[in-house]
């Protein structure tokens, strides 16, 4: 009798090994360590100065590991010999700030980087940049600036560019901190259609109720550790330290989860 083995687990898409960042004598990220499967949603969580907004911009390149590692599907990205601009190709990420250029219209925008960086030509662009936008609930504003939509919109019309270049990894960093409160459920609802799609992202958010809803990681972090690390349940519902525990409660408190 023949038996099949079980299938290997899929490699991670995103590692973090031992990464330690400071900016002068102050550390930022101490020895962090992650790991970001396939089609999955880590949510990033924590106090303000605790390190999310720079784990992403190291996982992205945008700033300089002090020491450690980090793999981009198995390439070491933080290898002296890696192509920062071919890795941040397979990367897309949105900030706070929408960034969109004001000059241009919401379709010009989202096909720069599709035309300039990915060689694609103007009309396959605009096909496929056109298709995004109506998929994702922004097909009546392609021909729209950003000055003319509200911030959710411009906030979602970033997410469709970062998603246009069709990333292997998209970093997610506090898009809600800048909307009105009525804004922000438009622009987590589309945050879950891209994670029905199947799309690999890391969050950082101050929405604790998203994280719960739709991460299948959280990692809590504080001044610069990873300190806790599980399911949405373990972390939230069962948090093993007495720091994540302090913050939760001030979380429940405020009224945010």
């Amino acid at each position: 009798m023949s038996v099949t083995p079980a299938p290997e687990p899929a490699a991670p898409v995103l590692r973090m090994e031992a990464v330690r960042k400071s900016f002068g004598a102050s550390p930022v990220l101490r020895d962090v360590d992650l790991e970001v499967a396939p089609h999955t949603v880590t949510a990033l969580i924590g106090a303000s100065g605790s390190g999310k907004s720079t784990l992403l911009r190291c996982a992205n390149l945008l700033e300089e590991v002090d020491d450690g590692a980090i793999w981009l599907e198995g390439e070491e990205i933080t290898d002296p010999r890696a192509d920062a601009d071919a890795v941040r190709r397979r990367i897309g990420v949105v900030f706070q700030a929408y960034n969109l250029f004001p000059h241009l219209t919401v379709l010009q925008n989202v096909t720069l980087a599709p035309r300039r960086v990915h060689g694609l030509s103007r009309p396959r662009a605009e096909a496929e940049a056109r298709e995004l936008l109506e998929r994702l609930g922004l097909g009546a504003k392609a021909d729209e600036y950003p000055d003319r939509l509200s911030g959710g919109q411009q906030q979602r019309a970033a997410i469709v560019r970062a998603l246009a270049v069709r990333p292997r990894l998209l970093l997610l960093d506090e898009i809600t901190a800048a909307l009105d409160p009525e804004l922000v459920g438009e622009v987590l609802g589309l945050v879950r259609e891209v994670k029905e799609g199947g799309m690999t992202m890391v969050i950082a958010t101050h929405e604790m109720a998203f994280a719960r809803e739709v991460a299948d990681q959280v990692c809590f972090l504080d001044a610069g550790v990873v300190l806790e690390r599980g399911t949405p349940d373990e972390v939230f519902g069962a948090p093993r330290q007495e720091r994540t525990r302090r913050f939760l409660r001030r979380i429940v408190a405020a009224g945010r989860l």
